[in-house]
């Protein structure tokens, strides 16, 4: 049996500063959430054993990789120690979890810090969309395509239409709900935007088509933005409890992970799922594999759930494939307001990717310090009442990616 791996906390920056604009460098992001994590969980520095960087792109955004090394810039403390940087597009931070928790089980250190970071806004709309294109297969998905990941979540939705129909209100439903969550998220980009549902459903001067069916109110953030977490072993975990004045039975852990990738273009992926029940039967199996591994029924030991949202055709998705109802009927949650805070399971209490925004290296690990706010009732404003158990869908590419965490005491 695998050696359990504890959450101890962690800190993120805020969503909606402009770093680029500060005139600041992505080490600077890095340097506030890990310092900010360190004075959150009362760690030394000299304790962290090793870091691992979530960091989708870099090489383009900001012209520099080996992002790992940066890690060590940040305390003095921090020269020596072991580190690298992760990538899978848009699950680069669960990606990084991983990395970090399988050492901790395989007992090669006892702390690790995990760091998200992205910094997007170096450049203007059209070149970010074709930066973000290098995460599809680019020569066949995305060069001379204009926005082509709006475009490619359209046909998500398509594919959701031509299968089971889909109406465009359940998605204008799906992106309300996300700016109003929040609203009560400190740390949220959109927290001050307007947005609601009727301005979603319609098409208008401030809120025109992307792509498809895809406008602008079914999009993520483009955001600048980095988060850190700690894991720790049962030993560390124990010895951080006892000088904390906590029980280790408190402290949330990774009950349960998934990790499934399917092919790159989202056409293969349409034809190998044309037989199956679900789109996107990869991402489906993760989050079962991660139900088995947490030792729970299914979605309905679930307090709530924070899930890749970049479109809200991806939230849409993930309703049915979490079993939040059958395959292609994940309007009747959407109706029922079963995704909503006070609902029977939550998605996205913190806003999501589209309310939150959406730092591409970093967005798995900040669904993590949320699942953790969650679960130790430290969520603030978007608190879910009496979480027990939380579960992250984090997904890179068009589906290609798929990573699930259960969390809980």
């Amino acid at each position: 049996m695998a050696k359990p791996v504890y959450i101890l906390g962690g800190a993120q920056t805020d969503f909606a500063r402009n770093w680029s604009k500060e005139g600041k460098h992505f080490v600077a992001m890095m340097r506030e959430a890990t310092l900010g994590a360190l004075a959150a969980t009362k760690i030394e520095p000299h304790e962290v054993q090793t870091a691992h960087v979530g960091n989708f792109a870099a090489e383009l955004y900001a012209k520099q990789g080996h992002v790992g090394a940066f890690f060590v810039e940040i305390d003095p403390a921090f020269s020596g120690m072991p580190t690298s940087r992760h990538e899978a597009a848009c699950a680069s931070g669960s990606i990084a979890l991983l990395a970090a928790s399988a050492e901790i089980e395989a007992g090669r250190y006892d702390l690790a810090c995990v760091c998200g970071v992205e910094q997007m806004k170096t450049v203007d709309s059209t070149t970010g969309g074709d930066y973000l294109g290098t995460a599809a297969w680019y020569e066949r998905e995305a060069k001379g395509i204009e926005f082509p990941f709006p475009k490619l979540f359209g046909r998500l939705g398509d594919e959701y239409d031509k299968r089971y129909g889909l109406k465009d209100e359940h998605l204008a439903h799906i992106s309300a709900v996300n700016y109003s969550n929040a609203k009560h998220n400190p740390n949220a980009q959109t927290r001050n935007w307007f947005m609601s549902e009727s301005h979603a459903q319609k098409e208008s001067k401030f809120n025109n088509v992307i792509g498809g069916r895809i406008k602008v109110s079914d999009c993520s953030q483009v955001t600048d933005g980095s988060v850190a977490v700690f894991l720790a072993s049962e030993k560390f975990a124990t010895e951080w409890a006892k000088r904390n004045g906590r029980s280790l039975s408190d402290i949330p852990r990774i009950l349960g992970w998934g990790h499934h990738t399917a092919p790159l273009e989202f056409d293969a992926k349409v034809a190998e799922s044309r037989e199956d029940e679900y789109v996107l039967p990869h991402t489906r199996e993760a989050i079962l594999d991660a139900f088995k591994r947490a030792g729970i029924a299914g979605v309905e030991d679930l307090s709530g759930i924070e899930t890749h949202d970049c479109f809200t055709t991806s939230e849409y998705m993930a309703i049915d494939h979490f079993g939040l109802t059958k395959p292609g009927e994940s309007w009747k949650a959407v109706e029922g307001g079963v995704i909503e805070m006070g609902g029977k399971c939550p998605i996205n209490p913190s806003g999501g990717l589209i309310g939150a925004g959406h730092p591409v290296g970093a967005t798995g690990v900040r669904q993590m310090l949320d699942l953790h706010r969650q679960i130790t009732g430290t969520a603030g404003d978007y608190q879910i009442e009496d979480a027990k158990k939380m579960a992250m869908l984090n997904i890179g590419g068009s589906g290609t990616t798929s990573c699930v965490f259960v969390v809980g005491k």
